[in-house]
């Protein structure tokens, strides 16, 4: 596997996705709204794309050998509900009618279960994430139908973080359904350990056709 799309290569995740792709020598194809906002080099090439435009997708799509959709449709979005759920379908159909078997995406923590219920269900759940976690909660329920891609979706820690100077430690736990906790109770993670995670899905294809979740 040698070239890998990452749809929002500019967002909070995106951009350590593709820093950590080229980093272990992939070819990066960043698919963006806006290319110019992508510091292209020998690595890293750049397309403006609607995720919306199914059409154009797929175009941009091809040749590709997988996909990593880090999507977000904005956190301060007043249609965040609706624009994630139908942004991520179309990403999801681009892919299928591309010819691209391997789909990873990024969704949010809220779907992870605590004492069988889902975050995003308790009554303390932050109410300014609460519209994108119901949208990668449903989105994450919709994928599981789909029997013909090699699809993985990631939930990350219930807190990421930017890390300091570029905190990227290499080491991670990973479950399926439910948080992990570290010794303080903590469920953690840098966003640059998210794309050392997400990275490694790719080459070492642990969970086809399911979530996991992965924190320090």
């Amino acid at each position: 596997m040698k070239k890998v799309a990452v749809i929002g290569a500019t967002g909070f995740v995106g951009k350590q996705v593709v820093n950590e792709l080229a980093n272990r020598g992939y070819e990066v194809e960043a698919i963006v709204r806006d290319a110019s906002k992508v510091q292209q080099n020998e690595k890293v090439s750049a397309k403006s794309v609607d995720v919306n435009n199914v059409d154009d997708l797929v175009n941009a799509l091809k040749g590709n050998d997988a996909v990593i959709s880090t999507f977000n449709a904005g956190w301060t979005n007043p249609n965040l509900y609706n624009d994630f759920l139908n942004g991520s379908v179309n990403i999801e159909k681009a892919v299928e009618n591309s010819g691209v078997k391997r789909l990873i995406v990024v969704g949010g923590a809220g779907s992870l279960y605590i004492d069988g219920k889902q975050l995003v269900d308790s009554p303390d759940f932050p109410e300014a994430y609460k519209a994108g976690a119901e949208a990668a909660r449903d989105y994450l329920n919709k994928i599981k139908e789909n029997s013909t891609l090699d699809w993985t979706f990631f939930s990350p820690a219930i807190e990421m973080h930017q890390g300091t100077a570029g905190v990227r430690v290499g080491k991670y736990r990973t479950a399926l359904e439910n948080p992990v906790f570290d010794e303080n109770g903590r469920s953690v993670i840098s966003v640059e350990d998210v794309a050392v995670a997400l990275v490694d899905e790719l080459e070492q294809n642990n969970h086809i056709r399911e979530r996991f979740t992965a924190a320090y």
